[in-house]
């Protein structure tokens, strides 16, 4: 791999909060090559698989879930890094690890969760993230968590670009312990990985939209971004019938998209030397030009409306949500529901707060149906939902 000027170089690493020794061999690997494999190879990611994207506890097997749609992030965002010179590989292991700290049931489970423990700080899935990846996931007999470089936390932890004000508790005890200055702006793969986030789910959110009739290829159309992409791809295949042509769509959708922030990045990087300099730009350097830009808010109006809170989503997430609301009661007025190792060791309340939202934001979709059921009975699980227990 050739590094550009601009990428981090896993040589010059501000290294892992635990010093690690080298008592055995496992291949020639850089630091950000093992935290991408260390990622990979963890319990969170696996678990991914059975988390939301949009549709809770999808049936279909089409349907993008939390893990399919961080492989796709992840290659979109390696394209970018190699097209733009980055350490690719610090970029795939941010756009893996990304969504980590999801809870089940996507966003809907979020504000469960940020309600459920106001008194303890609440939630925030991009907070949990790190707390997940440094405290909770611990595979390694000598130390918590994964061990992961300074880099890939920073990025990870400012996913969407600086935080400032206050930080949300698990972000706060994580930085107190290993600083992230998280004032400044991050690596430039960090911000790829951060806009590979959007165009992935720009674009998939339409494939499952339409693949779930949620809305038609005509109501797509009414989005001009959507409607220009549409004209170049039946004037290349005028022969072949408009719903063959749909993964074309998304294709060129993406590809219109990636050739515009490679352009905007270098245009906007133009000055700019050193990886130091990235971070003390004040500003973001990788992103969306303005005219696309404003074309993608488009984009993401029309899916708020067609797909994110049409009504067939909506009633899904609405009873999803009970049953994670009652679920997280249940714990909370008897915590010897939980299972031995995640029990509170203490009565003190914040701490057993965390503790339940620990559990519970570590479960899958199903676990969580099938755990309610298990408490609550089986017949209190709503119908749209019982099939998955």
């Amino acid at each position: 791999m050739t590094l550009g000027p601009l990428a981090t170089n896993p040589h010059l690493s501000r290294g892992r909060l635990h010093a690690e020794d080298d008592r055995t061999s496992r291949g020639p690997r850089d630091a950000f090559q093992r935290d991408r494999d260390r990622i990979i190879h963890s319990v969170p990611f696996r678990r991914l698989r059975h988390k939301t994207q949009v549709f809770v506890a999808p049936d279909g097997d089409h349907f993008r879930v939390r893990l399919t749609h961080s492989l796709e992030v992840a290659q979109i965002g390696r394209t970018m890094a190699r097209a733009l010179g980055l350490n690719e590989d610090l970029a795939e292991a941010l756009c893996l690890a990304h969504d980590i700290g999801h809870p089940p049931f996507g966003h809907a489970g979020e504000d469960v969760l940020q309600a459920a423990m106001a008194e303890a700080g609440g939630f925030d899935h991009n907070a949990h993230t790190i707390r997940t990846l440094t405290r909770l996931e611990s595979p390694y007999p000598r130390f918590p968590g994964l061990n992961l470089s300074w880099e890939t936390l920073e990025g990870l932890a400012k996913h969407n670009g600086p935080v400032a004000g206050r930080l949300p508790w698990a972000l706060a005890e994580a930085d107190a312990e290993f600083a992230l200055d998280l004032d400044s702006w991050p690596s430039l793969e960090a911000q790829v990985a951060a806009i590979a986030d959007d165009i992935a789910y720009d674009n998939h959110d339409i494939d499952d939209g339409l693949r779930a009739g949620l809305f038609t290829l005509e109501d797509a159309l009414a989005v001009p971004i959507v409607a220009q992409a549409w004209r170049a791809v039946t004037k290349r295949h005028s022969e072949i019938k408009p719903k063959r042509l749909v993964p074309e769509l998304i294709r060129d959708l993406i590809g219109t998209m990636v050739n515009d922030v490679l352009a905007e990045t270098r245009w906007r990087c133009a000055g700019i030397r050193s990886v130091d300099e990235v971070r003390a730009a004040g500003r973001p350097l990788a992103g969306f030009s303005a005219e696309l830009a404003a074309e993608e808010r488009a984009l993401k109006a029309f899916l708020y409306v067609h797909m994110y809170d049409a009504a067939p989503v909506r009633e899904v997430r609405r009873e999803a949500q009970r049953v994670l609301a009652e679920l997280f009661d249940a714990y909370r007025a008897d915590p010897s529901l939980l299972p031995e190792g995640w029990r509170p060791r203490s009565a003190e309340p914040v701490a057993t707060l965390r503790k339940i939202g620990d559990f519970v934001a570590g479960m899958t979709d199903r676990y969580a149906i099938r755990r309610h059921a298990e408490i609550m009975g089986a017949g209190a699980a709503p119908d749209s939902l019982r099939a998955l227990t």
